[in-house]
């Protein structure tokens, strides 16, 4: 089958002159102006950005500056082919719900940029129900899309070690899953189809594996930033003259212990943005956790004077402030805790809320449940609600409840999962004991013919406790959505060196969260002066994402999310 499959695309690429990268027909100067960036220039010549960094190497080196002078290609456009002056190896398609340009230029086996020639109406975007020119395909020489496979567009001057060095798929594996390689060879713009697993430091949208936002990439002359951070480092209650007592309460993990990790990660992003050109003024303020201290602060203080304020970090204090007069036009992020705080216009929710996270959970598990499967409905008390929405949705579920007593019988456990089918398991609970008793009696049951699969709509702490084995999570493929993944990329393992060496410690998760929420604010403000906006779209840093868009109240919310899978012991991000 494999080579039938290789023959028929042999056969229709021979049958057809697929459209190489051109060279330019001339080359336009631009001068750069202040906040411009390489997407507006793209859009602005009708070029990609591929094309422009390719003739201005230097924007790689030390970004894109203002005065600079870049030589932007200009390709002549050619005479559109007509639906009425087709050649025998083009036809007419109609464009159905959900299709890409990535997608159609995969089943046809062209470039993007082949299928966008052909119809230079579709640069901007597809619209349902359009005609499209595409190459004629045989239903054997169409080429299928495989959900669970991803799918990765070729960039300029790519070859198999880079993609190898950028995806950690060798050369060898691309030509099995793409035998069209053996005859073409790699091309920019053409699909490769890509192992599930393997994805670098790209993120999924839709089967397609896309670079991650970075706004470090081009930063806007004189950028500048006025940030105010608020934390409880109660310093009033420390008694300096004790060392000893010092060291004793700086060993607990409490508010003092919290706000010091969380200020340390602002200060690694102020001192990056300052690396980077940004101008940052931190303005720095205690809060002591005093509700009244923080309300006669508000009078001596202009708070005001700052472009951003991340904090108070206690939701309830967070919220004395927030609904100040004085501060309505000033943009505040609350940084770490996932309990609302009031909405207001100028109030930003940096951690993706559990309802939000829920939402998501129950959207991916509307396309993983079905009735051919055994589904098993799992939920404590406190979890009745979310029993109830799970039922709606898939009738054919078992329900188990546990006992009064906060357990589950072992023998009723065995009883409701089966060889014959697939055992897929949803699990409602946030108590400790009986997270560790299900999720090992689940275990016990995974055998070579007995497969079965745990999933949550929200995952609570107590899955971090040292008493829920990874190892088992592993066995159970356990699936969840969240709004922050810690794993060993290269930037973090950079951070962790820059950290070690100012901090002479591993960075803890107050850290890396500060760091996240200050570096992605101040990128934004350098960027627009604002922190929500669709040109900024999803940024990404060390394990947190943001995207801020309008919530229904008031103000905005993080939307931003993960959706992870236990393998071994090992996590990683799977297809949303």
């Amino acid at each position: 089958m494999r080579i039938k499959q290789f023959l028929a695309i042999l056969f229709f690429l021979v049958s057809l002159n697929l459209i190489s990268q051109e060279k330019p027909d001339s080359f336009a100067t631009h001068k750069v102006k202040k906040k411009e960036t390489l997407y507006g220039l793209a859009r602005k010549y009708d070029v990609q950005i591929e094309q422009i960094l390719q003739y201005n190497p230097l924007i790689k080196k030390i970004g894109l500056k203002k005065r600079m002078l870049l030589q932007i290609p200009v390709y002549l456009k050619p005479e559109p082919i007509t639906k009425s002056s087709l050649p025998d190896s083009l036809t007419m398609y109609l464009v159905q719900p959900k299709e890409t340009k990535w997608r159609l230029a995969y089943r046809f086996g062209i470039t993007i940029q082949d299928l966008e020639k052909y119809n230079p109406e579709i640069i901007s975007g597809l619209k349902i129900g359009q005609e499209l020119i595409v190459p004629i395909r045989t239903e054997e020489e169409t080429l299928k899309l495989e959900e669970e496979f991803n799918y990765y567009t070729v960039k300029s001057k790519e070859g198999y070690y880079r993609l190898e060095k950028k995806l950690g798929v060798a050369q060898a594996e691309l030509i099995l899953l793409n035998p069209i390689l053996q005859v073409t060879g790699l091309q920019e713009g053409m699909i490769l189809k890509i192992p599930p697993k393997l994805t670098g430091d790209l993120k999924i949208e839709n089967s397609l594996l896309v670079e991650k936002m970075d706004l470090r990439d081009s930063i806007p002359e004189n950028s500048k930033i006025t940030l105010g951070l608020l934390l409880p480092f109660k310093a009033n209650q420390i008694e300096f003259d004790s060392i000893d007592k010092t060291k004793e309460l700086l060993k607990k993990r409490n508010l003092h212990t919290l706000a010091l990790d969380f200020y340390s990660g602002v200060y690694m992003a102020v001192e990056e943005a300052g690396k980077l050109g940004i101008e940052v003024v931190l303005n720095v303020f205690d809060t002591q956790n005093d509700k009244d201290y923080l309300k006669t602060d508000i009078a001596r203080r202009k708070w005001s004077n700052n472009d951003v304020i991340i904090g108070p970090m206690i939701p309830s204090n967070f919220d004395i402030l927030s609904l100040q007069d004085s501060l309505q036009l000033v943009p505040m992020i609350a940084p770490l805790s996932s309990n609302p705080v009031k909405s207001r216009e100028n109030v930003y929710q940096s951690v993706t809320s559990p309802k939000l996270l829920r939402e998501k959970m129950f959207l991916y598990l509307n396309k993983v449940l079905d009735s051919t499967q055994n589904v098993v409905l799992i939920t404590d008390t406190l979890n009745r609600e979310v029993e109830t929405k799970l039922h709606d949705r898939f009738p054919f579920a078992q329900i188990l409840r546990p006992e009064p007593g906060g357990y589950v019988v072992p023998d009723l456990i065995d009883s409701l999962l089966v060889d014959t089918l697939i055992n897929k398991v949803v699990f409602e609970s946030q108590n400790l004991g009986l997270i560790a008793s299900v999720t090992s009696l689940l275990n016990s049951q995974v055998s070579e013919e007995r497969d079965v699969q745990l999933f949550t709509t929200f995952r609570s702490n107590a899955y971090n406790n040292q008493n829920i084995s990874k190892k088992q999570l592993g066995n159970l493929k356990f699936t969840y959505t969240a709004g922050e993944f810690s794993y060993n990329s290269p930037r973090s393992k950079v951070f962790d060196s820059l950290y070690v060496t100012a901090f002479g410690d591993l960075p803890k998760r107050e850290a890396l969260r500060g760091y996240d929420v200050a570096l992605d604010v101040i990128l934004r403000w350098s960027h627009i002066n604002q922190l929500s906006s669709d040109s900024l779209g999803e940024t990404e840093y060390i394990e947190s994402r943001f995207d801020y868009v309008p919530n229904s109240a008031a103000g905005f919310e993080n939307r931003a999310f993960y959706l992870l899978e236990h393998s071994g012991y090992e996590i990683s991000e799977i297809k949303k």
